[in-house]
């Protein structure tokens, strides 16, 4: 059976979905999970718009970004574990580099944890270039915080 990925704009009635995602892809990071009134209050900010993937008709991840000028930023891109390495997740980060585009972006720059090898290999795949680095940016629970990198896509 072939997957049906589905992607869609991120509404009001999708933040407790979103902020469910979020926290079964984050939780195991450590990191701090965002709440339905955190993705409400980003995507009320100008600029910001948000992409649900659907895989089956069954929720399986999102995306956040925010266009400001010439310039993007890929806020989060969460993918529902179960849903990981299947191809949603490119679609979905797809999906964003269009939306930016069409919206005048020249660039996005995303964070990614130096430990976090799958997401890295993903966002290069894409053409994303790293360009600088956070040290201890992404907290990571009762382990040490981890280094992140600053990457970069050009859009022209």
């Amino acid at each position: 059976m072939t997957d049906h990925f589905a992607i869609a704009p991120l509404g009001a009635l999708d933040l407790d979905r979103a902020a469910a995602l979020h926290a079964e892809s984050f939780t195991p990071f450590g990191e701090r999970i965002w709440t339905r009134q955190d993705l409400a209050e980003l995507v009320a900010l100008p600029g910001v718009a948000g992409l649900l993937l659907q895989v089956d008709g069954h929720d399986a991840g999102f995306a956040v970004c925010q266009v400001a000028t010439d310039e993007a930023e890929l806020l989060t891109l969460a993918v529902r574990p179960a849903h990981r390495r299947q191809g949603g997740g490119r679609r979905l980060l797809a999906a964003i580099i269009d939306h930016v585009r069409k919206r005048g972006a020249r660039a996005l720059f995303l964070e990614v944890g130096v430990d976090n090898p799958a997401a890295r290999s993903l966002y290069e795949s894409q053409g994303f270039r790293a360009v600088g680095e956070r040290r201890a940016y992404y907290q990571r629970g009762q382990a040490p915080p981890a280094d992140g990198l600053v990457m970069r896509l050009n859009l022209i």
